[in-house]
């Protein structure tokens, strides 16, 4: 069954985070642990900055790797394919409409871009109504912490759809 299919038959929705080729160990960890937390599926587009081993995104995920469904792609448009584009919300500090309108439904993948150079303009510029950013105050200060932006965006997401509690 597609992932659409699950959707439109009345199953119980849930989001799901995309990593785009993410190139530090903790960061990952870091997310591992924070979608173990709130039972949300982790996918890891490829290539990764490390190997799946490493001893440094273990260490991030703690003893929580068993609570995480990760699943790794060859390509983010693999992935997406055939997908509504209403069921993706990209985030980039690019972006101009803020996370906090995303208007998230509980279904969305929510993808975020390497810690080095982010989701391509080319993709951003493909879903520019589905495409947000989280405001940096300080404009002296480039880019958020992936691990931070993805945590940002999660409860934000949840909060949205009555999943806290």
């Amino acid at each position: 069954m597609s992932r659409n299919q699950g959707r439109r038959e009345g199953r119980r929705a849930r989001f799901e985070v995309v990593l785009v080729e993410p190139k530090i160990p903790p960061n990952t960890g870091n997310i591992a642990r924070l979608c173990a937390a709130t039972r949300i599926p982790l996918h890891l587009v490829e290539p990764l900055g490390f190997e799946i081993t490493n001893s440094q995104l273990k260490r991030a995920g703690l003893d929580y790797w068993e609570f995480v469904e990760v699943k790794t792609h060859g390509s983010l448009d693999s992935l997406i394919a055939g997908l509504d584009p209403r069921d993706l919300c990209l985030f980039s500090k690019k972006a101009s409409n803020s996370y906090l309108e995303a208007g998230f439904q509980g279904h969305e993948l929510l993808v975020f871009g390497s810690e080095t150079v982010g989701l391509a303009e080319e993709l951003l510029g493909s879903y520019p109504e589905r495409s947000f950013q989280i405001p940096i105050i300080q404009p002296a200060v480039r880019s958020l912490n992936l691990a931070n932006a993805v945590a940002i965006v999660v409860y934000e997401a949840l909060r949205q759809v009555g999943g806290l509690g």
